[in-house]
């Protein structure tokens, strides 16, 4: 099992820049690929953002690229979603999710959910 921790949401401004953080509990955080995810009112719950085990490898969203950036610490068991230029589309409830190993992109194909963090961005 692992348990994944949200934090980091909040309220910002159009053009403003949140972190949030997943920290992890469990099996070894290092053995799993971290994805990003977020739901708004009344949507599915979309991809945002994947890192492999490694950190080698990062993907994005086409809506997010440029302006987000995934990171992870496996020394602390915790990965990173950096946002950037937040707009008010950007507002949802943001997940973090793990799995062994791919395809990144697919909701259901994760193992481990966290709670999810709230980001508002207001216009």
């Amino acid at each position: 099992q692992v348990q994944l921790v949200e934090s980091g949401g909040g309220l910002v401004q159009t053009g403003g820049s949140l972190r949030l953080s997943c920290t992890a509990s469990g099996r070894t955080f290092s053995s799993y690929a971290m994805g990003w995810f977020r739901q708004a009112p009344g949507k599915e719950r979309g991809f945002v953002a994947a890192i492999t085990w490694s950190g080698g490898s990062t993907y994005y969203a086409d809506a997010v690229l440029g302006r987000f950036a995934v990171s992870r610490d496996n020394a602390k068991n915790t990965g990173y979603l950096q946002m950037n230029r937040l707009e008010p589309e950007d507002t949802a409830v943001y997940y973090c999710a793990a799995k062994r190993v791919g395809p990144y992109i697919a909701v259901m194909t994760y193992d481990y959910w966290g709670q999810g963090t709230q980001v508002t961005v207001s216009a």
